[in-house]
């Protein structure tokens, strides 16, 4: 950036990176809290439950630096990094905040690499991701003696994310397949898995916007989703969860469930630019 401000404040800025999990606001840590109670900037992804900031930020500056790639109105990352930069320089404490966890699925190297690169001190701190969030609120051992020793987090967004290799080896684990972001190319997902070996019949749960009051869970098998959801628009954040203990949600399972309902998080309205700030002693006001 060209610009660089003024730092009036006396003092050096941070940048605490933060996971603020996959929608209930009661699953934040309190490390997360105590940053939040000392933000004078938050830059917030879409999907971060608005009352964290409302009800541990009420002073901080919000900045909504979301990404709806779907509708074509995501903040550039170079603009985001820029933003933490812009505004560490100026000696404000900087909350980068992330859904889920800061480290899965997040481009959080991208933002450690241009914090290193402007020396500028940071902090990381863990959320519930979302794989974790669900399982919980699904009552979805995710692990389970005789059904699967392990799990693999994974995203699918097209035919060429996955070689064959690595199909061949999905197809075959035991492991607990958990897809995130892949809502719109679940049936895909399916047709390719079972196309490379997959039992047909292995259960498929599928999770949307879980852990908020609009939750929607989906069960079904691979080859049964192919009809049952081939008419389906999923919500985002969608999670898939493949594997024999997707099963176990009928069982233990232990809330009620809606099986369709509308956003929850709100839409991405414009990408983010950078903000220039005037301050007095009171507050800053942001202009554009």
């Amino acid at each position: 950036m060209s610009e660089r401000p003024t730092n009036n404040t006396g003092r050096k800025g941070k940048v605490a990176l933060i996971g603020a999990g996959p929608g209930d606001p009661e699953l934040l840590t309190l490390k997360a809290v105590r940053h939040l109670n000392h933000a004078d900037i938050i830059l917030t992804d879409r999907l971060v439950n608005e009352a964290i900031i409302q009800n541990h930020a009420p002073q901080a500056v919000v900045i909504p630096v979301g990404k709806q790639c779907r509708k074509n109105k995501s903040t550039p990352q170079e603009t985001i990094n820029d933003l933490m930069v812009y505004h560490a320089n100026a000696g404000r404490h900087v909350v980068r905040l992330k859904g889920g966890d800061v480290s899965v699925f997040s481009n959080i190297a991208d933002e450690l690499e241009t914090l290193v690169e402007h020396d500028i001190s940071y902090e990381i701190v863990p959320g519930i991701t979302a794989a974790i969030g669900v399982a919980a609120s699904l009552g979805v051992p995710l692990t389970a003696r005789g059904l699967s020793r392990g799990i693999r987090l994974l995203t699918y967004y097209n035919n060429t994310a996955i070689d064959a290799g690595e199909w061949e080896n999905l197809a075959t684990t035991t492991d607990t397949l958990v897809f995130y972001m892949s809502g719109e190319t679940c049936l895909q997902l399916a047709e390719r898995l079972i196309a490379f070996g997959k039992k047909p019949g292995t259960p498929v749960l599928l999770a949307e916007q879980a852990t908020t009051p609009l939750e929607v869970v989906t069960t079904s098998t691979l080859i049964d989703c192919l009809t049952e959801w081939k008419n389906r628009i999923f919500l985002s954040p969608a999670l898939l969860i493949i594997g024999e203990v997707a099963a176990l949600h009928n069982r233990y399972g232990w809330k009620q469930h809606l099986t369709h309902a509308t956003e929850y998080f709100p839409e991405v309205i414009h990408a983010a630019a950078k903000p220039k700030f005037q301050s007095n002693k009171a507050t800053l006001h942001i202009t554009h």
